[in-house]
């Protein structure tokens, strides 16, 4: 593993008296792809939250770029280089693909020049984006609004960026051409960490993995082992394409 961007020890978080971790341990290295795999309610979407601070871990502690953030705001870990795409994109349906994209930049004070060259590299990513710069986000299809979502994160050119389920409710020819851009991101120098449901093309494109139940780590290791670990593959893998 290379030098630690991400580190997560002994994290507590939930939501009032439920505990959704329950002492969380787990390292993303600089340059990586990580995936989080789990069934539905085992923590994962929960882990970025609170790596986001969109939560706050009742024990244990977070530290991105060598410095505690579990104690920080969204805003003030926005700004220290992490984006986070959420679960269900939203999109905002009044404002044209440019202007969300744009929002991506509303927590940086970068000179009007750097956002236009950001613009121009996120619409290279995305040739979608760039033909389709004037229409509302909300008359996308569900696979340019995802894509319009990862772009906006891309827009603040974070160090590292989390994914909530980016394939959900897409077509399989769409998942495909969104984890290829998942890899370009991760090449272009971007940290990623994943939560996915489809485990079978998470683990196709991760370096390493890190499986939870019930708020709990049971597993880790190359993403290459867990594709041929026994355990992971009658529980995540049966039927998956």
């Amino acid at each position: 593993m290379s030098r630690p961007l991400l580190q997560l020890t002994d994290v507590v978080a939930g939501y009032g008296p439920i505990h959704a971790l329950s002492g969380l341990s787990m390292t993303v290295g600089e340059g990586e792809i990580i995936t989080l795999l789990g069934a539905n309610g085992a923590g994962k979407s929960t882990t970025l939250r609170t790596i986001s601070g969109l939560l706050h871990p009742a024990q244990g502690t977070i530290s991105f770029r060598g410095q505690r953030i579990d104690r920080a705001s969204a805003e003030a870990i926005v700004q220290r280089g992490l984006a986070h795409v959420p679960e269900g994109r939203h999109i905002f349906p009044g404002l044209s693909v440019r202007d969300n994209l744009l929002l991506g930049t509303s927590n940086h004070r970068l000179p009007k020049g750097d956002i236009s060259a950001q613009l121009d590299r996120v619409m290279e990513l995305f040739p979608d984006l760039r033909r389709l710069s004037g229409q509302l986000g909300w008359s996308l299809s569900g696979g340019q609004q995802q894509m319009l979502a990862i772009g906006r994160a891309l827009m603040a050119r974070p160090v590292l960026l989390l994914l909530d389920e980016p394939s959900l409710g897409l077509a399989p020819i769409v998942v495909q051409q969104v984890f290829a851009i998942i890899r370009d991101i991760n090449q272009g120098g971007t940290t990623v960490l994943l939560v996915e449901q489809n485990a079978r093309m998470a683990l196709s494109i991760a370096h390493r993995g890190y499986v939870l139940q019930t708020g709990r780590l049971v597993l880790q290791g190359p993403a290459a082992d867990l594709l041929q670990d026994e355990a992971v593959r009658l529980a995540y893998l049966r039927g998956v394409g």
